[in-house]
Order: structure tokens, then C-alpha cells, then sequence
């Protein structure tokens, strides 16, 4: 891509978000024990469709970021919403939640019909297309699950997978970008969030 290329789609993206900054795959870190931190220590493992075990493996997304060179990162704020406990925040932060997955979707599409056609959005968090997830559902019903149940999603056509879901460091990607991310103590800290899009 080459720096003209890369100044147009800027301006068209800074058009839907401003808050992007453009780096190299290099920078992005794929680790086998972030997937670890989301079967043991994450409420909504296995009650997303996005979310692993559903989500593209460590494995798999080392490949597939090895045959990008560049991506962006999207930075956001986020606010609480209609959530009232900061302790459930999927649900206290869900509107800036769905805030960045519609983004990160839009900013996908414009660099897509822009004719950059490998370009792949991924979230943060759990998903928040819907108030609940098809896979909780099944559950919830005692059906088993096999991967071929993300077909079943209500939003397959904007349905991402989140960053850490793949097994993306997002600190260390983060570091590597510039940004001084933090530890979060409490939730009524800042929130930052970032998702990000692969282009080429």
C-alpha cells in the first residue's frame, strides 16, 4: 500500500471515526495464553458466537495476520449504559460496546469498497448485536453446540470475533502501537477500548 493509497482511505476513515492510527502487522502480537485468560476468568466464554470456543484459534489467526502488512487501530471512550453494576461490564458498558462493533463494521465496509478487499474487522469484548446470543440460548435449552452454530447467528453478516478472542495480546499490540495502555482497578476508572482492522 502504498503512502498515497494509505492518505485517501485514512481520510475516508477518519470520516466515520477519527480516532485511528495505522500500523504495521508487525506491531500486532498473537499469544496462545490470552485465549486462556477467556475460558478461565471470562463470564461470556461459550455464550458468544464471536467468542471462543468459536472464534478463530491463536493458530489460525497467526496465518491470517502473517498475510496482511498493514492494519488500524480504533480508539474509543467508553460510557456506562443502561447497566447499573460495573461488575457485569458487557451489560454496564453496553452501548459503548455496540458503538464500536457498528464502527469497526462501517470502517471494514468503507475500506472494502474502497477496494481494499481483505479487509477484516475484529471487536473488543463480547458481542452486543443482540440483547442475547444464540449459543447462550442453545444452552440454555441443554442443546449441544458444535462450530458450525455460528451459522445460526441473527447478525452473521456483521458478527466479528473480538481481538483477545483470537488470541491477540492487545496490551503488548497496544505498546507496540504507541499507547501507554493501564490495568484497570475499579470501573469507575476510564474505560478505553480498541478494536481493529486488518487492510490490504
Amino acid at each position: 500500500m502504498n503512502d498515497a493509497n494509505m492518505d485517501c482511505l485514512l481520510l475516508e476513515l477518519k470520516a466515520i471515526h477519527p480516532d485511528i492510527c495505522p500500523i504495521s502487522t508487525d506491531a500486532v502480537v498473537v499469544a496462545d495464553w490470552v485465549r486462556l485468560k477467556c475460558r478461565y476468568g471470562c463470564r461470556a466464554y461459550g455464550k458468544h458466537l464471536c467468542c471462543p470456543p468459536f472464534a478463530p484459534s491463536p493458530e489460525e489467526m497467526r496465518r491470517v495476520v502473517s498475510e496482511y502488512q498493514t492494519a488500524i487501530l480504533a480508539r474509543f471512550q467508553a460510557e456506562p449504559g443502561p447497566g447499573t453494576d460495573p461488575e457485569h461490564i458487557h451489560h454496564y458498558l453496553w452501548d459503548s460496546i455496540a458503538h464500536l462493533h457498528d464502527t469497526i463494521y462501517q470502517l471494514e465496509r468503507r475500506a472494502f469498497l474502497m477496494g481494499y478487499y481483505k479487509a477484516l474487522g475484529f471487536y473488543a469484548l463480547p458481542c452486543a448485536l443482540c440483547e442475547g446470543c444464540v449459543a447462550e440460548e442453545m444452552q440454555e435449552r441443554g442443546e449441544g453446540m458444535n462450530p458450525l452454530d455460528v451459522l445460526k447467528c441473527r447478525h452473521k453478516e456483521r458478527m466479528r470475533p473480538s481481538m483477545e478472542g483470537c488470541g491477540v495480546d492487545v496490551f503488548r499490540t497496544l505498546e507496540n502501537a504507541g499507547y501507554h495502555p493501564q490495568v484497570i482497578r475499579s470501573y469507575t476508572e476510564r474505560v478505553i477500548l480498541f478494536g481493529m482492522v486488518l487492510l490490504e
